[in-house]
């Protein structure tokens, strides 16, 4: 199977690498290829020109698109599967994911005349610093899930889910490091089960 993982995270320096190193050694371990689009290593520019808002809110897709988009797109066509990383902000994913579907979800590729093929597998690996258990409670998970499932993803994969790597806060490191080694393992096993 050949993954493309889209990595969003502004540090080197976070338990989210980890997390993303895990996933694709569990990957190579079973023999599946991937390709990494890291949003921040890139610089991919996620705010929409004036140009792409008129091609977007017009449905015109006879109107050229930025070659970073045509890539993410080529990049997207070419594979079987495609997983997303990346941590919680405020209840969603950083601005630079976000901007990274207003850009490359466009018209004639995701909805509209769509050219993108219909993934089989999606997976959404998130680090969260609440509990699930207060996400539930405060009704936040399942806007997360009504966004990145219900919405991005909707009819565009056969098979979604969202995994949520709880308790990372660095508010309470004993919490944070006794999960650690746990979603390590799980993040492994997730890319040797992909």
């Amino acid at each position: 199977m050949k993954v493309f993982i889209v990595y969003t995270h502004p540090s080197q320096d976070s338990f989210t690498r980890y997390i993303k190193d895990e996933f694709i050694k569990g990957l190579q371990y079973a023999g599946h290829t991937y390709e990494i689009s890291d949003l921040y290593k890139m610089e991919f520019r996620s705010d929409m020109s004036e140009e792409e808002y008129f091609r977007e809110s017009n449905y015109r897709d006879d109107l050229p698109l930025e070659a970073d988009v045509q890539n993410e797109q080529k990049k997207i066509n070419e594979c079987d599967a495609i997983v997303f990383i990346y941590p919680v902000f405020w209840t969603e994913a950083p601005s630079k994911l976000v901007g990274w579907f207003d850009r490359v979800w466009t018209y004639g590729f995701a909805y509209g005349n769509r050219t993108m093929k219909k993934l089989d597998k999606a997976l959404i690996m998130c680090i969260a610093g609440h509990s699930t258990d207060n996400l539930e409670k405060f009704g936040h998970l399942h806007s997360m899930k009504t966004v990145m499932l219900g919405d991005r993803l909707f009819d565009r994969v056969a098979e979604k889910e969202m995994i949520v790597f709880d308790c990372m806060t660095k508010f309470n490191m004993e919490l944070r490091m006794s999960n650690w080694n746990k979603h390590l393992k799980n993040a492994y096993e997730l890319g040797k089960n992909m």
